[in-house]
């Protein structure tokens, strides 16, 4: 007896969706009190190009939008409640050497169906690194760069993404994995 694709393929639950995530996020800011909901960028032309070189042999950079930890920030932990005194509004960038003390406190995110416990949900430094080692990427540059999520478009634009990219191009990185949190 043969078994056609149609009978071999089970069906997704109902409930088994996609998560949709831009809805949410605007619901949050709204319940956080924010009179807009949030929007996100959107533009015609797209500033990504392919890579000229195999993956393989690419020097790549780790930008992440979390936290470096502020002790005098308050709660920052894993599962802490939303922190805006935790924020961050300047570019940083630390070494790739060791892993460092980063949260993601003062990010929306959703806290009811997940937690910040395991940070390469967040800063996946220790899978880049394994990356590396097998061959996969030709080598990790040799600091990571943090991306301020400060809510404006004029201030990403203008002077957040160009600070990124400065510092990019002194590291000769040829490719980023950019890891909103």
């Amino acid at each position: 007896m043969t078994t056609t694709v149609h009978e071999a393929a089970a069906a997704a639950a109902e409930y088994d969706v996609p998560i949709p995530y831009m809805r949410r996020t605007r619901d949050y800011y709204v319940a956080l009190g924010y009179g807009t909901p949030y929007r996100w960028a959107h533009f015609v032309d797209v500033p990504f190009a392919p890579l000229r070189i195999p993956l393989s042999r690419a020097r790549v950079a780790l930008i992440t939008t979390a936290a470096p930890y502020q002790p005098e920030a308050g709660d920052q932990g894993p599962g802490a409640p939303y922190n805006a005194g935790a924020k961050f509004y300047s570019v940083y960038s630390n070494s790739t050497e060791r892993p460092p003390d980063l949260r993601i406190s003062h990010v929306g995110y959703d806290r009811k169906h997940t937690s910040a416990e395991d940070i390469n949900t967040y800063f996946p430094l220790a899978r880049l690194k394994d990356a590396e080692a097998a061959g996969r990427i030709g080598a990790l540059a040799p600091r990571f760069l943090g991306a301020p999520t400060n809510r404006s478009h004029r201030t990403t634009i203008e002077t957040d993404v160009p600070e990124l990219l400065r510092r990019c191009r002194e590291d000769s990185v040829e490719a980023a994995v950019l890891v909103p949190s």
